[in-house]
């Protein structure tokens, strides 16, 4: 082609938009929403690049849409290179106004409502033309969403190893009973001390199931779990129910009905502040370093 795109990829290109937001969501009504433009445009867009390819890359399912296999495979080649020249685009127009622009913030569950919430509403009034999306879930979610280029920034407890990361500092871990269960009159307790006891907890994809798990094996026996939840507050009331105890960090609003004991040993995760891989638009690096300076004060503050 001698360095020139070719008849197909020249019509193709104004319509990837169209078909990236149809693929990624399944639902024409959906993606025109997310696109701001009628779905009849949006509809005549998706026709024009099966047109142009001469293959069908959608078909109805329910109430919405799904790939064909030609679809998926354009998808996947192609849906990456919609994201790269999104980001080259918030990049060279953030440059021009350093004290706007949106950045896409993520914290994990475990954090808030108190910390982040005063932590970005200070930095708000420093920056108060900076657009904040925000995300709330757990670390896997989080990381998944950095690396995809859905999120700018993230708190992470603990940060991924693949991913660049600040440390910001340290979570303590404690164990949580009823304020009548039998253990409710210790200050402190070593792990091997709870073999016995029914432990509520999170799914085995969240860290902190993961630490319970192997802080379990390291004092000698295997954790009975018979309630999994996702849910922070949900599974402090079931503790606060006498149906178990559980390892969790101080919550930022206290609990009445639960009583927390020290856990013997290093008992704490790090918490990092995680960047994507992609250069950071200004308005990220403004927030990114806000964040580093300021964030475990909020923090601290808001668990003691």
């Amino acid at each position: 082609m001698d360095g020139y795109l070719s008849a197909e990829v020249e019509a193709l290109v104004p319509l990837l938009a169209a078909f990236d937001a149809a693929a990624g969501e399944g639902h024409i009504t959906r993606a025109a929403q997310v696109l701001g433009i009628p779905q009849s445009s949006l509809s005549r867009r998706l026709k024009s690049v099966e047109k142009t390819l001469g293959v069908q890359l959608f078909q109805p399912v329910g109430r919405g849409v799904t790939l064909t296999p030609a679809g998926r495979e354009l998808f996947e080649r192609t849906r990456h290179l919609v994201g790269a020249l999104d980001d080259a685009v918030s990049v060279v127009r953030s440059n021009a106004d350093p004290d706007s622009g949106l950045v896409r913030f993520g914290f994990p569950l475990t954090l808030g409502p108190v910390s982040i919430p005063s932590l970005l509403a200070d930095f708000h009034s420093s920056a108060p033309r900076i657009r904040l999306h925000l995300v709330q879930a757990h670390g896997e979610a989080l990381a998944a969403q950095v690396r995809a280029g859905q999120l700018d920034l993230a708190v992470m407890i603990p940060a991924p190893a693949d991913l660049p990361a600040t440390v910001l500092g340290h979570q303590r871990i404690h164990l949580y009973v009823a304020r009548t269960h039998r253990l409710a009159d210790r200050d402190a307790i070593d792990l091997g001390d709870l073999a016995e006891e029914s432990f509520i907890a999170n799914p085995p994809t969240y860290h902190l199931r993961h630490l319970l798990d192997s802080w379990c094996a390291e004092a000698g026996f295997i954790p009975r779990v018979p309630f999994e939840i996702t849910e922070f507050d949900t599974l402090r009331a079931f503790v606060a129910h006498g149906l178990g105890v559980a390892l969790l960090p101080e919550p930022e609003i206290p609990h009445p009905d639960l009583h927390r004991i020290a856990l013997a040993g290093p008992r704490d995760r790090g918490i990092g502040l995680v960047a994507g891989n992609h250069r950071p638009t200004p308005a990220v690096a403004r927030l990114h370093d806000y964040l580093a300076t300021h964030a475990m004060a909020h923090i601290d503050k808001a668990a003691s």
